[in-house]
């Protein structure tokens, strides 16, 4: 018997400071806030995928332990757009050959790890765009 199909996905993250973390993720990522719970706040980060930030467990333990990849067809548009509103990367924009990918690093105001990434392997599936946004 198959496994019932999941229809959307929510990536939740701590953090100590919710109104600077909402600044990064709605002023600086663009991303579009649906759901304000007050000590959560959650934006769409894809057609049917989420990212919710929480305050009221308080700031991560190891913002180390997560990456939050986020994928894009236009990676040095978004250096360019990042640094242009004075968000600081981890270095330009690179090619990793071992996984086929074009990408850069950046911190969110609670430490966590944030990757812009481009697939290079064909093999990616291309994003469903179905859903209301």
């Amino acid at each position: 018997m198959a496994a019932p199909r999941f229809d959307q996905q929510v990536t939740f993250l701590l953090t100590g400071d919710l109104a600077a973390s909402h600044r990064f993720y709605a002023d600086q990522l663009g991303l579009p806030l649906v759901l304000d719970q007050g000590a959560c706040r959650i934006y769409r980060s894809a057609p049917n995928a989420f990212l919710g930030v929480c305050d009221h467990r308080g700031a991560p333990a190891d913002p180390d332990s997560v990456i939050v990849t986020l994928v894009t067809d236009d990676v040095p548009g978004w250096a360019e757009r990042l640094q242009a509103a004075g968000v600081v990367l981890d270095g330009p924009p690179t090619v990793n050959p071992r996984f086929n990918i074009r990408h850069f690093f950046l911190r969110d105001p609670a430490g966590y790890l944030v990757e812009i990434q481009q697939f290079l392997d064909p093999a990616w599936p291309e994003p469903v765009r179905s859903a209301k946004r």
